[in-house]
């Protein structure tokens, strides 16, 4: 007897196929995270550096976590779109 899981997998897998990646897709994918987890610490440096020199402005510092959020998901966002695109086949 198989479980709702095992039963859910299955037509997961009938609806939509995994796709195989290529040793270049692959290698691709692991620069963007790279690249991507660089330029996030990057910016979580720099902006922690703001709020320890404002740290007696409450407001300063919460309007600082909030571009540190806002940003965090953008680039976050921009590294699935180029990952989407780097796992689309060519022809799409």
């Amino acid at each position: 007897m198989k479980t709702a899981y095992e039963l859910a997998m299955e037509r997961l897998v009938k609806t939509a196929p995994a796709v195989k990646l290529t040793a270049a897709q692959k290698k691709a994918l692991a620069e963007l995270d790279s690249k991507y987890a660089a330029t996030i610490a990057g910016r979580e440096i720099a902006l922690q550096d703001e709020m320890a020199r404002a740290a007696g402005d409450f407001e300063k510092v919460g309007a600082l976590r909030e571009q540190l959020a806002n940003e965090r998901k953008k680039l976050q966002a921009e590294l699935e779109e180029k990952k989407d695109a780097v796992r689309r086949p060519a022809g799409k």
